[in-house]
């Protein structure tokens, strides 16, 4: 019996899996080029090339960007430029501190003991297993309590008031993203052998340089995770930042929202389609990296 031969009823349950998983994805991408206004049917691509868009019977019929309208339509769109904008500035800091705090709490809970350790350990799970809906009510109490507390001690006038903006959204993005970065690393720094460190002190190295040439590189798969997984959990994330968002602060998952509450064209899924290029692309760099590494 050859060992490497794949059941059929295994490659069917996979393909099914597989169908199941991306289908609704690739109809998304199909609908973003669809020349009708509307995403209730789906009427053609727009194939034509003409120096401006011929509408007949609610149809793009013609196009100067061709299949690619609707794309072209949402580059000179300012308000989808500065969400997309607010959304990667917001993903991007709360990547980068989340991913440090992390990484310094999985080294600190795995190698220091301390009277708060158990405690500590099982915070951690709090913010991952509770709906973001709670925690994103929680966070809104907590600004609003604290703001209001902070404007009336320090008699702040209306028009430098503290109030929520893109610093909440940033703030609430860490405290979100820092227990999955560090029940990741802490899952690296399982396997870790110490006798690697052992051995760069009894060389000569200091705390800092064995951390440097040593504890980091091993740790780097593990980092590089969590830093993935806040990113895009970040990029995604509607329910906290739609209660902690304030003026001039949406993000295009909010952006969306509003648009599927006015009306749904393919400029919807252009978005969608451009979103899913960048997170796809984000997620292949750092696996090339992290193989480069491993």
């Amino acid at each position: 019996m050859n060992p490497y031969r794949r059941s059929p009823a295994i490659i069917l349950a996979s393909s099914l899996v597989y169908l199941f998983l991306y289908a609704p994805i690739f109809v998304l991408i199909l609908y973003s080029f669809n020349a009708s206004r509307t995403n209730i049917i789906f009427a053609g691509f727009i194939t034509n090339f003409e120096p401006r868009p011929t509408l007949q019977a609610g149809l793009v019929t013609a196009s100067p960007c061709g299949p690619f309208h609707w794309f072209c339509e949402l580059s000179h769109n300012r308000e989808v430029m500065s969400a997309a904008r607010n959304t990667l500035t917001i993903a991007v800091i709360s990547t980068i501190v989340s991913t440090v705090i992390g990484t310094m709490a999985a080294l600190a809970l795995q190698r220091y003991e301390f009277k708060l350790k158990p405690f500590t350990q099982v915070s951690l799970y709090i913010p991952i297993v509770i709906p973001e809906i709670v925690m994103g009510i929680g966070i809104l109490t907590l600004f609003s309590q604290l703001f209001g507390v902070l404007n009336e001690a320090l008699k702040l006038q209306a028009d430098s008031r503290l109030t929520l903006g893109l610093g909440t959204v940033i703030v609430s993005h860490i405290a979100f993203s820092i227990p999955f970065v560090t029940l990741i690393v802490q899952a690296r720094l399982q396997g870790f052998d110490k006798s690697f460190e052992e051995a760069a002190m009894d060389l000569g190295a200091n705390e800092w340089t064995t951390f440097r040439r040593v504890t980091f590189p091993m740790l780097l798969p593990g980092i590089l995770s969590g830093c993935l997984l806040a990113f895009t959990l970040s990029l995604d994330d509607f329910v906290i930042t739609f209660f902690t968002n304030g003026p001039g602060s949406t993000t295009l998952p909010i952006y969306l929202y509003g648009l599927l509450r006015r009306i749904i064209t393919p400029q919807v899924n252009a978005l969608s389609t451009v979103w899913i290029a960048i997170v796809f692309v984000a997620v292949l760099l750092i696996q090339q990296s992290q193989n480069r590494k491993v």
